[in-house]
């Protein structure tokens, strides 16, 4: 598990294709490692992966068919800069939200605009994930835990103080940029709780009814009521 807050920023050194999988090797830059051993989780861009080797200011991981389909790994090139989170040990701060490093698909950055010191991002979802975005709500960029400002049918937006972009690779977005996208679990769990009748089994006919007026009226983009 991850709390969404970067540690560092590392590049991309190379992404080898083995078959329908790839090999990964990062530059973590001042990314401590040294109580990281094989076998860990670290999360690249959001993407929780597990280190087969590691090097003096790095680490390889391989890279399942489905993550290189579902996230922006697959697109990484040479010196791509990548944000980097260590798995959240027990006895650290929480200071983001839980994010399980699990992405649950590609949005696109419409817009940029400058608000005061800050930057404001207009990012387009999938259908399939419009439905998990709330304001005030959490959701996660490249695996940067953010609050959603506003909510537009399809699209939201979040506001990125300073330190933000200097500290992740934020800084480094234009229009028409992929992100990943990690929608809060806890949406995801409540989409269950009523596929599955939130009083039981017998209940799940009620909650499937429910479920399918919200989402066509999110395709509406009419309010919830």
């Amino acid at each position: 598990m991850f709390t969404g807050i970067i540690e560092a920023t590392g590049k991309t050194i190379s992404l080898q294709r083995k078959g329908s999988d790839a090999r990964i090797s990062i530059y973590t830059g001042r990314l401590d490692l040294s109580d990281s051993g094989i076998g860990d989780s670290i999360a690249v861009n959001g993407v929780c992966l597990t280190a087969v080797s590691f090097a003096a200011d790095g680490f390889e991981a391989d890279v399942s068919a489905e993550s290189l389909s579902r996230t922006t790994l697959g697109r990484l090139k040479h010196d791509s800069p990548v944000n980097l989170e260590l798995a959240m040990r027990p006895d650290t701060r929480f200071g983001g939200h839980i994010v399980s490093g699990h992405v649950d698909g590609l949005g696109k950055v419409l817009d940029i605009r400058p608000v005061g010191e800050s930057i404001s991002l207009r990012v387009q979802l999938p259908n399939e994930l419009a439905c998990y975005v709330a304001q005030k709500g959490s959701v996660t960029i490249d695996g940067v835990s953010l609050t959603v400002n506003a909510v537009h049918n399809k699209e939201f937006e979040v506001n990125i103080v300073p330190h933000t972009q200097q500290e992740t690779i934020i800084g480094h977005y234009k229009p028409g940029s992929h992100v990943n996208i990690e929608v809060d679990i806890i949406a995801r769990y409540l989409e269950r709780m009523l596929q599955c009748g939130i009083c039981g089994a017998g209940h799940a006919d009620n909650g499937d009814a429910l479920l399918e007026k919200i989402h066509d009226m999110i395709d509406d983009g009419t309010t919830v009521r």
